[in-house]
This record gives structure tokens, C-alpha cells and sequence, in this order.
């Protein structure tokens, strides 16, 4: 594949674009985390002709340094699933949470323990607007020092370390564990207690506050702006995504995109190496002529 095409029996967009809505890693971002030149410019071009461009990432609001510098006017970010909405313009390390949709601990307290019984195993993270903790044998995936380790039952306590900040979501781990198989088995045991996706090649889940996803947090922040669901394009590549992509009036999975998120979207564009999104914009922007 080397364009952008549309899945068959689905008519484009009646609607012209207000609003892109891009994933990051695996969608935006280059394996190597970088963003080409020919995206950048594509961007830039999309905002400058009226569309507003939001990131919308699992990544927490301390790892969007990456794409800082491409925020233009309004500066924000969906983050953690939409877990939170980031004004970006402070800089790394000075981040302003604008909303914050958190994980009742009640409900993370009641998906671990229920983890914990039906994959035994599973090892735990917590992940807060400003902070980050996890267990001990959880594995080194974040290449970062955790502010505390300890069991999540501590880590969640009323009087734990985590106690001063919202939860934005927990990470689950199991090392042995298919990761669909256990995304499917995690949805079933905890889904009255918490929103359960995954964006990680590895059985590595992350677990959100219930109807916390890219999708709801997006769908208010459209709503705010007097943005349709119909005048939106979003791109993804992961199960994080599929709630998105099924939304957005256009939506395109990624070349290298998980079989959950190609059924999800509207069209198909190349891989993410090969600036996908970019080819659907510069798309976009010459059918408007």
C-alpha cells in the first residue's frame, strides 16, 4: 500500500475537517520515536489551514516532550487514555492538567485483587498526574526510577505514597500471558470497576477509570468547541485506539496497525514509518482545494 484509501462500502466524510485527532507511538511517531519532517510540515499546514490538530496518547504528560514543539496555538493533549487533558505550553516538567477524568482507588483496589485471582502472576503500576510507583517485580518498561515500590494494595491506601495525587490508571503485567488473551480476560473480570485497553506489544494492560477512553475524553473536548464527531479525523494503530477511531466521522488505521484497530476505522493509510498520517492530511488539505 503506498496511499491512503477508504474501507469498502464506507462514503467519506460529508462534513469537512475541523479536527485531527493523531495517536502517537506507532502512529505519528517513527520507531524511532522521531517525527519526520514531512509530518511536521503536514501539521503545521493542517493548523494553518483551520483544522485543529490533538494529540491523543496512552503516554503519560511528562513523555510528550517528544511532540511538544508541534502543539501550535491551543497547546493541549489528550494523555493517559484520556485520562487528561494537558496544556503542554509550560514545557516538560511544568505541565498544567486542564482535566482530570481519575480511577477511583476503590476501583483500582478492586481490579487488582481481582487480577491478582485470575492471572496469577500479573504485577502492578500506578500511574498519577505527577508521579509514577510501582511494585517490585514489576518489569524495567518505562526506563524510569519509580518514586516509590511497594505492593499496589500499599501503593493505593488511603495513607501510601500515592495518596496526594489522582490516579490516572493502573498498569497490569503478566510475563507469560498472550496479550489479547489477557486484555479479553481482563475485560471480563474488571469491567464494572475500570476501562481496560492496551497499547503495548507485550501483556501489558493499562486500566482506566470507568468510560475513561481516547474517545469519551476527545468527545468532550470536541463538544466544548462545537466539534462534531462527523468534522473530526482520527488515526490510531492499537486496541487504545478502536473507541476513537469508531467515533471519528473519518478515521485511519495505521499500516502496521493491531487487526482490532483496521476493523475500527473507516480507511487505511500506510505505516507509520512511512509518515501515514501525513499522506492522509496532504489528502485532506488538496481536496479542499
Amino acid at each position: 500500500m503506498t496511499s491512503a484509501t477508504r474501507q469498502h462500502g464506507t462514503p467519506a466524510a460529508a462534513l469537512p475537517a475541523r479536527l485531527i485527532a493523531t495517536d502517537l507511538d506507532g502512529t505519528l511517531l517513527r520507531d524511532d520515536k522521531s517525527v519526520s519532517a514531512r509530518t511536521v510540515a503536514a501539521l503545521a499546514a493542517a493548523e494553518e489551514a483551520g483544522i485543529e490538530v490533538f494529540f491523543v496518547t496512552g503516554r503519560p504528560a511528562r513523555w510528550m516532550d517528544v511532540v511538544s514543539d508541534h502543539v501550535h496555538g491551543h497547546g493541549l493533549a489528550i494523555c493517559g487514555n484520556g485520562a487528561a487533558v494537558v496544556d503542554l505550553h509550560g514545557g516538560p516538567g511544568a505541565h498544567r492538567f486542564v482535566k482530570v477524568r481519575e480511577l477511583a482507588r476503590e476501583n483500582a483496589l478492586a481490579a487488582v485483587r481481582l487480577l491478582r485471582e485470575a492471572a496469577p502472576g500479573t504485577v502492578f503500576a500506578v500511574e498519577q498526574t505527577y508521579g509514577f510507583h510501582q511494585e517490585p517485580d514489576y518489569p524495567k518498561l518505562h526506563m524510569e526510577i519509580p518514586d516509590a515500590v511497594l505492593p499496589a494494595e500499599e501503593l493505593l491506601a488511603p495513607d501510601g505514597p500515592a495518596a496526594g495525587q489522582p490516579v490516572l490508571k493502573i498498569l497490569a503485567y503478566h510475563p507469560s500471558l498472550d496479550p489479547d488473551a489477557f486484555l479479553t480476560l481482563a475485560r471480563l473480570t474488571v469491567g464494572e470497576h475500570a476501562n481496560v485497553t492496551r497499547s503495548s506489544p507485550s501483556a501489558l494492560l493499562e486500566l482506566s477509570g470507568p468510560g475513561v477512553s481516547k474517545a469519551s475524553t476527545l468527545a468532550l473536548c470536541c463538544a466544548e468547541r462545537g466539534i462534531s464527531h462527523e468534522e473530526v479525523v482520527a488515526f490510531g494503530d492499537m486496541p487504545n485506539d478502536v473507541e476513537m477511531l469508531t467515533w471519528a466521522g473519518q478515521s485511519y488505521a495505521m499500516g502496521n496497525a493491531h487487526p482490532d484497530a483496521i476493523a475500527a476505522a473507516s480507511g487505511r493509510t500506510v505505516a507509520n514509518n512511512d509518515d501515514g498520517v501525513a499522506v492522509v492530511i496532504e489528502q485532506l488539505l488538496a481536496d479542499r482545494g
